[in-house]
């Protein structure tokens, strides 16, 4: 029996696959407003020229492991994180340990040692380049519980080693607020635990995580495992400007002044309404939900507020970094079938089982180009005509010094010293296939 036995009456009012083309003739007429290029400045900290030198006055605050050290590293794209964990091995060796390191991300890379260790390659961490083993699993060990019942895990290859280091940036998080959000704390508790011991943070709820995260984190510690935590601060260039090494007893208290100055650094949009935001990639490697939503104001659970009011939003694709893993393009209102064809399923559905969180992988209308999607998100921006819409592209959430913005913006960047043109307006480019140029 086929389905239109099963629903007779029904299925011959809609087509039996996807046909385009009268959506694309009504997209046809709607013309994308001319779009500026607009240069963002930021009072920024410098970079750190010599990352050795930044990591070994740091570590003169902690005691140095002997013995076995595992280094615990995320998924995310730290800015020289290769350079800082090569620069911690070598410390850690002519310390006399014998430090290898470990994916500390949780559920990330598909939840396979063979995909964790894959994503610390993507991002240079790999053997050849930090000078000591990777050492991938996904086995877990519970180490204890915290005061409200909640599991707590362990990686079992850190678990076994003779101490524990983390290296993680701080950053504002993009689901919750608290005293720590995203840092070291944050990948004792989650990142360390595996895809169990996520799950089991975020399963206790998201309106009580900013509690559970440092109470399980505290539980790590108390295994007598953790040796200190590596501390990595960017600029608005995603340059390390800071690196701070601080001991497992201290991390809860010091990273919240940490957090608060990465909060002030943080670069983001300078336009409080936006009709259309485009976003032309997105990816783990960018932000947990893909594109920041410190960045863009949508965020994926009521716990996490802040940002620009975003009328519309479209995801044009994801980087090639990101393995397939599109967690946060539910936030969209509209992506190409580019983004979507390059979707692994399994990865992403994965990220939501672990987090709880369905909203960031729903999959959003989705045009055949990048033409039809932006003109299908200004189709559907009422009370704006096209040509009057406030529109801004950026290529991801961290790359925000330069910006595409409509005309109907420019009067803003004349009004903000912050903010200058550097090509002046110009009809938006797309080839045949209607791909933006």
């Amino acid at each position: 029996m086929n389905a239109r036995d099963l629903y007779p009456g029904v299925i011959g009012m809609q087509t039996e696959r996807p046909v385009y083309e009268e959506i694309e003739e009504l997209l046809e007429a709607i013309e994308p407003p001319p779009v500026a290029l607009v240069e963002q400045r930021a009072d920024s900290p410098r970079a750190l020229r010599d990352i050795r030198a930044a990591v070994g006055e740091a570590l003169r605050s902690v005691e140095i492991p002997t013995g076995s050290v595992a280094v615990g590293v995320g998924s995310r794209g730290v800015g020289r994180i290769s350079d800082v964990v090569a620069a911690l091995v070598a410390l850690l060796k002519e310390a006399g340990a014998e430090p290898f390191v470990i994916p500390a991300m949780g559920s990330h890379g598909a939840s396979t040692a063979e995909g964790q260790a894959d994503v610390l390659a993507h991002l240079g961490v790999s053997e050849e380049r930090v000078g000591c083993p990777v050492r991938a699993t996904m086995e877990a060990v519970k180490v204890g519980e915290t005061l409200s019942g909640v599991e707590v895990f362990m990686d079992k290859n850190a678990f076994e080693a003779d101490a524990v280091v983390v290296v993680n940036r701080i950053k504002p998080h993009t689901a919750f607020r608290g005293t720590v959000e995203s840092g070291p704390t944050k990948m004792l508790a989650i990142g360390l635990g595996k895809q169990k011991g996520a799950h089991s943070i975020h399963a206790a709820g998201w309106g009580k995580i900013h509690e559970t995260i440092p109470q399980a984190a505290r539980v790590a510690v108390e295994t007598g495992k953790v040796a200190f935590g590596l501390a990595v601060l960017e600029n608005a260039d995603e340059e390390p400007y800071r690196v701070a090494a601080i001991p497992a007893g201290k991390l809860e208290e010091s990273e919240a002044p940490l957090l608060e100055d990465a909060k002030r650094k943080l670069m983001r949009l300078p336009f409080d309404d936006i009709d259309l935001l485009i976003i032309d990639q997105i990816g783990k490697n960018i932000s947990g939900d893909g594109a920041d939503p410190n960045v863009t104001g949508r965020y994926p659970t009521p716990y996490a507020t802040g940002g620009p009011n975003v009328e519309r939003m479209v995801f044009l694709d994801l980087t090639p970094e990101t393995g397939g893993n599109a967690n946060g393009l539910g936030a969209a209102d509209v992506v190409t079938e580019r983004l979507v064809s390059k979707m692994d399923r399994p990865a992403t559905y994965l990220n939501a089982l672990t987090s709880t969180t369905p909203f960031p992988v729903k999959i959003p209308m989705t045009m055949p180009s990048d033409r039809t999607a932006i003109a299908a998100a200004l189709a559907m921006t009422a009370g704006v005509s096209p040509s009057e819409a406030r529109l801004v592209r950026i290529k991801n959430t961290l790359k925000l010094r330069q910006m595409w913005v409509s005309e109907a913006l420019l009067a803003e960047v004349e009004g903000d010293e912050r903010l200058r043109v550097v090509e002046d307006p110009r009809p938006m480019g797309f080839d045949a296939d209607g791909s933006l140029l």
